[in-house]
């Protein structure tokens, strides 16, 4: 079991490191620039040459089932789970197999209204409860692939 963090705008590179270095998994943290990023035996950086979704790319054909992916990104999500990976989100929500498909509709109206004009594209602001939220998210995942063997 490995962790592949999208970590472009990732919010909670620290927070992975934490997780994944309680656990001895090895953390990927992939990004299209240098970044300053956690230190340790089991950190791996990847960068990635520049392109839209060329960090994408490289998690979703190095990931595997049983690998863990961080990321907000909810086709990279979906194409993990297609790979029998879990994946989960900067504030720890999971993505399923049952979830998956709404967060890609969702995603789509989204981007069709803001091009609209129906609705802003603002972000909410990243809080300390969703920073704690993604950490037991994190655990969770962790401990419910060792249990699943995957």
């Amino acid at each position: 079991m490995q962790i592949f963090v999208d970590a472009d705008a990732c919010p909670v590179k620290e927070e992975a490191a934490k997780v994944a270095a309680r656990h001895s998994l090895v953390i990927h943290y992939v990004s299209n620039s240098h970044m300053r990023l956690p230190f340790g035996d089991n950190v791996k950086r990847v960068v990635v040459a520049e392109g839209a979704d060329a960090a994408d790319n490289w998690i979703a054909e190095q990931c595997a089932a049983g690998d863990i992916v961080v990321t907000a990104d909810i086709p990279l999500a979906s194409r993990a789970i297609k790979k029998s990976a879990k994946a989960i989100s900067h504030a720890g929500k999971p993505f399923t197999q049952d979830s998956i498909g709404m967060a890609l509709a969702m995603r789509d109206l989204m981007a069709q209204l803001r091009e609209t004009g129906e609705v802003r594209g603002n972000n909410p602001v990243f809080t300390p409860k969703d920073r704690s939220n993604f950490l037991q998210g994190l655990e969770n995942a962790v401990q419910l692939a060792k249990r699943s063997g995957t």
